[in-house]
């Protein structure tokens, strides 16, 4: 049975017979342990309570989100080339949370929506997020990636932790239509101490609603190492807000598959939040503009190394014989094609007309915006270029 902090039957909630727990304070959790369904050296771990959540994932799916894990890496490096080149202003880098972020969005249904922090461009193109609007923000074209509606995906937000609070609101507003709608929240280890983070968890725990608070602990905010942050693992925090937790291998994309399966699972049937602490690491840095070998001990990043995602999952389908030359020639040309259409729609991408930062700031007219408008379309035709409808040229901006 599960049940919350304090022992009682989560409300509503009915539990399948195959879901974790045996822990009264915390029923997700399996004896504090790190869900660990695939080791650093590619072998497959038996964890019976968990693998039933992973029993339909085959070898062609192993072989699927193997080429997902790849082809969001390349993205990163394409990114990151791209701003040292100059044809983006910032690159946040994924590099060694490839398997958090498939794993975690490969479980969600189409109707589950996102509220991403800025890291998570694997999760937006998982989501169907186009590859240019990946970029557009970081190339300072655009005040927004995607239209959230289409992808039923948020944004994504600066503001550390504050999508927490946007994630516990939205779920929120589901219960009270009666969808079966999932939500989750991604954040980082830095976020949870901000105080957005703990109110979205007030909220979610009182009104029991359904969604996902997936905290990928990356070991650093920018150069703040966790054991600074906190002295009790991440996971042990939500407790005292009544939310179970579960702490999984975030390099181990199967695990990572399973415990996001069951806190949707639980979401949906009206069993409340759940906090995930998916313990990654961050392999690059913060964002382009940061060294971490500034605060960084290189013998860490050695070790995580060794830890690597992607080499993992390559691992265990090489065990399995599944790592075939076509397997391998057929994810190489996905990543190679994704990779030149970011690039291409990147550096072909129309720079934003000046007018353009009005728009949507309201979803109706507002007289104050039309009137800041005017004086604006105003201030540029002084300078003779006539229409401001048009992109400005170098020296009129």
């Amino acid at each position: 049975m599960l049940t919350d902090q304090a022992g009682n039957r989560a409300q509503g909630y009915a539990p399948t017979p195959e879901t974790p727990g045996n822990d009264a304070r915390n029923p997700l959790r399996t004896g504090g342990e790190l869900l660990q369904l695939v080791s650093p050296k590619g072998e497959r771990i038996s964890h019976p309570e968990f693998d039933v959540w992973v029993k339909d994932v085959g070898d062609e799916q192993l072989c699927g989100l193997y080429e997902d894990m790849t082809v969001i890496r390349r993205i990163d490096a394409e990114a990151t080339a791209l701003q040292r080149q100059g044809e983006l202003a910032l690159w946040p880098p994924l590099l060694g949370q490839e398997a958090a972020q498939i794993g975690s969005s490969r479980s969600l249904h189409d109707d589950d929506f996102v509220f991403p922090s800025y890291r998570e461009s694997g999760v937006a193109y998982v989501r169907g997020a186009h590859l240019s609007e990946i970029s557009r923000v970081w190339r300072g074209n655009s005040s927004y990636g995607w239209d959230p509606q289409r992808i039923n995906m948020a944004t994504p937000q600066i503001i550390i932790g504050s999508q927490s609070l946007h994630a516990a609101g939205y779920a929120m507003g589901v219960q009270l239509e009666g969808a079966t709608t999932a939500v989750i929240a991604y954040f980082g280890d830095g976020a949870t101490s901000e105080g957005d983070v703990s109110e979205a968890m007030v909220f979610a725990a009182s009104y029991q609603a359904p969604v996902v608070f997936f905290c990928q602990n990356n070991h650093w905010a920018i150069s703040e190492p966790v054991r600074i942050q906190s002295h009790i693992e991440l996971a042990d925090r939500p407790n005292g807000f009544g939310i179970p937790s579960m702490r999984v291998d975030g390099n181990d994309v199967l695990a990572v598959m399973a415990a996001t399966r069951v806190a949707l699972d639980r979401a949906r049937k009206g069993g409340g939040p759940t906090f995930i602490e998916a313990v990654t690491y961050r392999m690059g840095p913060h964002t382009t503009a940061d060294d971490p070998t500034r605060y960084r001990d290189p013998i860490e990043l050695e070790d995580w190394a060794a830890k690597d995602p992607i080499v993992r999952l390559r691992k265990l389908l090489e065990t399995k014989g599944l790592l075939t030359d076509s397997v391998e020639a057929k994810v190489k040309a996905k990543a190679d094609a994704v990779a030149a259409e970011f690039r291409s729609s990147c550096i072909g991408m129309p720079d934003p007309k000046p007018l353009e930062v009005f728009d949507h700031v309201y979803s109706t007219p507002n007289s104050w915006i039309e009137r800041q408008k005017d004086h604006y379309t105003r201030y540029l035709n002084s300078f003779g270029q006539g229409d401001a409808a048009q992109p400005v040229q170098e020296g009129g901006r």
